[in-house]
């Protein structure tokens, strides 16, 4: 079956601006023009909308999305069960925050007692399965099963007032770090290695014990894996190399 801009737009619940707009960036272009110039999309190009509109509802930006559909390996089948499954977790977050306000709602009318913990507990959770999604296999493979488990369970059973404080550091770190290196800091000084003692004191939220090579190792994945350097980085390039070359002075010290 074929579909003019406009009928395919409303089916899929989209504007037929931005059907056009995917024509001109080269993210879905029409099966054909008509002789009056007119778009008309077949069933390959209703298939491709519907990847297009899983990906957008996951996230993903359109250069990104472009490059995955345009890829020679691209499987649909694939992609659809990959989908079912990020939705699914999607839901299962969602279920888990109206459970949240559900019971938080008792608890203001008073016929339940929520402790503090529990009221923040879902949120804990959205953190770390997202830095599970993005840095999980990574940091497992370096360090192994155990101790990022540990850390997992550290971070879930924060009460908010040491989240706060852990967040809070983290913000001073980073901070400290963009000033240094506007300022021309040397990581190997005074400043760069009370940065650096900052961080061992974050790291201390979530791993019980101090190991300096784990240290060094987590500084050193900061600038090798390009999503950590975005973080550190976003403000002023080169915070995530100072962290580094500091730390890796400091362990030297303990």
């Amino acid at each position: 079956m074929e579909y003019t801009v406009k009928e395919l737009a409303r089916m899929a619940g989209i504007t037929p601006r931005t059907l056009r707009w995917y024509d001109r960036v080269g993210l879905l272009p029409p099966e054909r023009l008509t002789e009056a110039g007119y778009r008309v999309y077949g069933s390959e190009q209703v298939d491709r909308l519907q990847q297009i509109l899983f990906y957008r509802e996951l996230g993903f930006p359109l250069d990104e999305i472009r490059t995955i559909l345009d890829d020679t390996d691209f499987n649909p089948e694939v992609a659809l069960q990959s989908h079912l499954r990020a939705l699914q977790e999607h839901r299962e977050r969602l279920n888990e925050l109206i459970t949240t306000v559900e019971r938080t709602l008792l608890n203001k009318k008073g016929e339940i007692r929520m402790t503090d913990q529990e009221r923040f507990a879902a949120f804990k959770k959205k953190a770390v399965e997202e830095n599970e999604a993005k840095y999980g296999p990574e940091i497992r493979e370096k360090y192994g099963d155990a101790a990022v488990d540990a850390a997992n369970q550290t971070l879930l059973g924060m009460d908010q007032e040491k989240k706060d404080a852990w967040d809070a550091l983290d913000a001073q770190i980073r901070s400290a770090m963009e000033a240094a290196v506007i300022g021309g800091e040397d990581p190997a000084g005074a400043e760069g290695q009370r940065i650096a003692q900052l961080h061992k004191q974050w790291l201390g939220f979530v791993f019980r014990d101090y190991d300096p090579l784990r240290h060094v190792g987590i500084a050193q994945l900061y600038v090798a894996d390009e999503r950590f350097a975005a973080y550190y980085d976003r403000e002023v390039p080169g915070c995530a190399r100072f962290l580094r070359d500091a730390v890796s002075v400091f362990i030297e010290t303990v």
